[in-house]
């Protein structure tokens, strides 16, 4: 099994740590002596050598002169900053509320051309009604105890999700069956939402799976959105991960296509959708 998209993280977050360890070693330093040559706590340079600690460009600058290893400074900045943007704490972006999350995202999907979505727990945000995505908001905003802004975050949503309705696009969506029953707010919010997805099954610039509970050809993943084959945004419970290596990116796209692969499309997947409503009455 491959490993988890936060183990991923923590990897690249790792490789910095051996690269860092590895230029005062061959310093002839101890860990105690660099330290002393920074100014620095010596708990501080272990928590960095040993990756509990992320460095600051400043921090990677110093311990590269401390070293007399200047020349190896910007390469390991770029790698840092790349590990750093990897992973994105939800309960640092969202401190001033979900809308301003929505708007980040906007000049990515208005220049993604081809985007594949795989949705195991709710209906995916582009497709999402009003009401619906007001009350999935409400709901992460009173578990992560920020400020309710859900009303304003959901319109932003809908106005990103515009993007379905342009043409020159194409949206490869699938859902698991699960979250098509997984209800959100009342059953009138529910069936509006069902029926929506109904509709929008029909664009030309839409394909939708519905993966079936009982058969589907992978276990169920985390929630993940491919952006023209070249990176994968994963969404954790705590956090957004972004991947763009591209073996990586391609366990993705492998792994979409077999879900595809074993979902039902067309008639079958508006009749699971059906079947999903009328179990609401």
């Amino acid at each position: 099994m491959a490993a988890s998209p936060s183990a991923r993280v923590q990897e690249a977050r790792d490789r910095i740590a051996v690269r860092l360890r590895a230029l005062r070693q061959d310093a002839g330093l101890t860990g105690q002596q660099l330290a002393e040559r920074l100014a620095w706590q010596g708990s501080k340079v272990s928590r960095i050598q040993s990756g509990r600690s992320h460095p600051s460009d400043e921090d990677i600058r110093a311990w590269c002169h401390a070293c007399d290893a200047d020349d190896e400074a910007a390469d390991l900045i770029v790698a840092a900053r790349q590990a750093q943007q990897m992973y994105t704490e939800w309960r640092r972006v969202q401190r001033a509320g979900l809308r301003g999350v929505q708007q980040a995202r906007r000049p990515l999907y208005e220049r993604t051309k081809v985007m594949r979505v795989y949705c195991s727990n709710v209906i995916p945000g582009m497709l999402q009604t009003r009401a619906y995505a007001t009350e999935l908001l409400s709901r992460i905003a009173r578990f992560s105890g920020t400020p309710d802004d859900s009303a304003a975050a959901a319109e932003a949503r809908l106005e990103r999700s515009q993007i379905i309705r342009r043409s020159g696009r194409q949206f490869l969506i699938l859902i698991e069956e699960g979250a098509l029953r997984r209800q959100i707010g009342a059953p009138d919010v529910m069936a509006e939402q069902l029926g929506y997805l109904l509709q929008v099954a029909t664009l030309s610039s839409v394909t939708l799976g519905i993966v079936p509970a009982h058969s589907g050809p992978l276990w169920p993943l985390e929630t993940f959105t491919i952006f023209d084959g070249e990176q994968v945004a994963v969404e954790l419970l705590t956090a957004a991960v972004t991947i763009t290596t591209p073996s990586e990116v391609g366990q993705y796209l492998a792994a979409h296509e077999e879900l595809s692969a074993g979902a039902a499309h067309g008639p079958g997947a508006l009749r699971l959708i059906a079947q999903a409503v009328s179990a609401l009455a």
